[in-house]
């Protein structure tokens, strides 16, 4: 429940902080290295903005200098600051907390006032007009509080690969002193994927409820399996029969906030009066998953939750009501709890804010997801694609998936599946064996092994041919 507390000089002990040797470890999964990536002594006082190279904006303490209190503007290029020992590069910060700061979101401190006036008020109110707006004036009220969104320079738009490039440093900073020309490590996704597709309905009205039955039609009839996720309280009757519907068609449940409305993050006593009813709600309904309504978040409060991922999280956020993102397009932990980014626009965004009925910025995301080996994951809700046009919109966006996940090798799970490889990956480890490197652990008869190596200044990754003969050289 506690926000991110400033501490003099991290340790490998302090709270919610994994040793900093262990970041590319926890993010490849490759073995054990000599070869650590620490902080410079001490990194103190205020946590500000600063380049880790000319195209990577980090967020955190430095040994030296004082950071940004902005992402706009010249900012100090710290890569140039590292120093080189025997048995680690000194880094003038701590790469685990300036990753934490950019995965939960703590480079901007925005909705950590929820309950403060006067944007409580300006919620509360929308809120409670809300079932009395039509679409139309919604979406001219949204328009007009998201119109200073194309100023916003960070995240990235329309992905933002911070933390994936920031890995690809830190491993090439190793690389190179060590004089070693690639790693091993555990593929992202199981069987050799190129990449993770999921689909998902969040269902916000009695509309949208009734016209799951047909969304599932849809889906079906071009084999793509997704999540529904419902609103427990004030919005429509969730039934046993509803839900039975739903699950004996292959599709998964999850919940969808308590009563999205706005306030589940308000006020802390609230929220940990709401979080229990949801996780009872979780445990009726057989849902491992969550997503906020609206997409309001804030991870440091998750441990109250008992679900096993969460999908709230936005990977760029510059059209959702709180701003944001978590500048990564691979899964995570916030604690226990599998975090599974929302990395493309939402369709009621593209369709009512943007005015956009084609598939141009959702392609132009996938692509760039794909490059990284991502996570495309997307959101279309039922209320907004019973309109012809929309619908119409959505199967081009179904065809289009499913010719990419054939061409592109692309595993297309439902999020629990994803959810659950992730934490399989976790527990794996890489053993050398006759020549060869080896994966141990649950699931990992699914694993493949891959390689990371330089070319030039960039890390590259390739998959290990099975017949292939690997040597067991560490980087």
């Amino acid at each position: 429940m506690n926000s991110l507390q400033a501490v003099d000089c991290p340790t490998q002990d302090a709270p919610g902080l994994r040793p900093s040797g262990d970041v590319l470890a926890d993010y490849y999964r490759c073995p054990p290295n000599s070869m650590r990536l620490l902080p410079s002594d001490c990194v103190t006082g205020k946590p500000g903005y600063f380049r880790f190279g000319l195209d990577t904006i980090g967020y955190g303490r430095l040994s030296t200098g004082q950071p940004s209190s902005s992402a706009r503007g010249n900012l100090d290029n710290v890569l140039e600051q590292l120093t080189k020992e025997p048995h680690a590069i000194r880094l003038p910060f701590d790469p685990v907390e300036v990753i934490e700061n950019l995965r939960r979101e703590r480079y901007t401190t925005h909705f950590r006032a929820e309950g403060h006036l006067p944007d409580d008020i300006l919620r509360r109110a929308y809120y409670i007009l809300r079932p009395l707006l039509r679409v139309a004036a919604r979406r001219h009220i949204q328009r007009i509080r998201l119109r200073d969104w194309k100023t916003i320079g960070f995240p990235s738009w329309p992905v933002d690969t911070t933390i994936e490039r920031m890995h690809q440093k830190l491993l090439a900073l190793r690389l190179r002193a060590q004089n070693v020309d690639r790693v091993p490590f555990i593929w992202f996704w199981p069987d050799g994927h190129s990449a993770c597709l999921l689909m998902t309905h969040d269902v916000e009205s009695l509309a949208g409820r009734d016209f799951c039955s047909h969304l599932m039609d849809l889906n079906e009839s071009f084999g793509i399996c997704s999540a529904f996720q419902v609103i427990p309280e004030d919005r429509y009757a969730v039934s046993k029969a509803f839900l039975q519907r739903i699950e004996s068609r292959g599709f998964e449940i999850n919940i969808h906030d308590l009563k999205h409305d706005g306030r589940l993050y308000a006020d802390p006593a609230e929220f940990l009066k709401r979080a229990k009813q949801i996780n009872t709600y979780a445990r009726e309904f057989g849902a491992q998953g969550f997503r906020s309504g609206s997409l309001y978040r804030n991870a440091d409060w998750y441990d109250a939750f008992e679900f096993s991922y969460d999908m709230s999280l936005p990977n760029v956020a510059h059209l959702d009501p709180q701003r944001g993102g978590c500048c990564t397009v691979m899964p995570f932990f916030i604690g226990k709890v599998v975090e599974l980014p929302l990395t493309c626009t939402q369709d009621y965004t593209l369709f009512h804010i943007l005015g956009d009925y084609s598939l141009d910025l959702w392609k132009r995301q996938v692509a760039l997801i794909k490059q990284n080996h991502g996570l495309i994951s997307i959101i279309v809700h039922p209320d907004y694609i019973i309109e012809r046009r929309a619908q119409e919109t959505y199967k081009e966006l179904l065809a289009y998936l499913v010719r990419l996940r054939r061409q592109e090798n692309i595993w297309s799970p439902l999020p629990r599946d994803a959810a659950n490889w992730w934490k399989e990956r976790s527990q794996m480890t890489l053993v050398p064996e006759g020549g060869q490197w080896r994966v141990e652990g649950p699931g990992s008869q699914r694993a493949r092994v891959a390689y990371a190596s330089l070319s030039g200044q960039h890390v590259t990754y390739t998959l290990e041919k099975r017949e292939g003969v690997a040597s067991p050289h560490q980087a």
